[in-house]
């Protein structure tokens, strides 16, 4: 006659996950948050689209959003209530995360957006240290036609 096993479920379980054990996980280092009080603000407002971006003093990105990031399409990108809503995403993120407390706001662009990023961070508890319009001006302009022969 055969010999049976006269082991129960319990056992045979147990043996099998004493073997299959996993090796010691290393243990996580703790991140560490990092804490900036004073930072910048850049608003790229187009006709098309509004971008906002907080950086730090170096101009380290911290957080950023545009229009188009919060779900609006087509012309409705280039609106002011886009833009405002597009600032307040970036600052909220930017103050959650990492403290943000006093900006300076650089603006650029002629876009509808321009004013309406900027009152968001008075309604977002936001010191505004100074406001700063960065817009490319041209100077000396385009090459002029050539004079017409007549």
């Amino acid at each position: 006659m055969a010999e049976t096993d006269t082991k129960t479920k319990e056992e045979v379980t147990t043996e099998t996950t004493d073997v299959e054990a996993k090796p010691a996980a290393k243990p996580k280092k703790k991140k560490v948050k990092r804490n900036v009080p004073l930072g910048q603000v850049h608003v790229l407002a187009t006709f098309n689209n509004t971008i906002v971006t907080v950086t730090d003093s170096n101009g380290g990105v911290l957080t950023n959003s545009s229009a188009g990031a919060c779900g609006f399409r087509g012309s409705k990108k280039g609106t002011a209530y886009a833009a405002q809503v597009a600032a307040e995403k970036a600052v909220e993120e930017a103050k959650q995360r990492f403290g943000l407390s006093k900006v300076h706001v650089f603006i650029k662009g002629i876009g509808l957006g321009r004013e309406a990023a900027v009152r968001v961070l008075g309604s977002a508890n936001i010191a505004v240290e100074s406001i700063q319009d960065v817009t490319g001006v041209p100077h000396g302009g385009v090459r002029p036609r050539k004079a017409r022969r007549v």
